[in-house]
């Protein structure tokens, strides 16, 4: 799906550019040199603004159960 572009610890958001489509609900997997976990996606934003889905190339951030790290893989599962 793509890389992890940056991690706001303070929210708990990874920003992403998408490779392929992405709705709430899909179930993703993070996997870096010390991060790999899966989970569901539970909300999904674009400038700030809530959608249930984004498109192929579309830049979101997504809210995270756990720390990440730039340049770790997100896979949809």
């Amino acid at each position: 799906m793509g890389r992890v572009e940056g991690y706001f610890a303070k929210v708990g958001v990874i920003a992403l550019k998408l490779k392929k489509p992405l709705s709430v609900g899909d179930q993703i997997r993070i996997k870096g040199y010390t991060t790999d976990f899966k989970q569901p996606v539970k909300s999904i934003q674009i400038d700030h603004n809530s959608v249930e889905s984004a498109k192929r190339g579309a830049s979101v951030g997504i809210k995270v159960k756990k720390k990440c790290r730039q340049g770790d893989h997100v896979f949809k599962v």
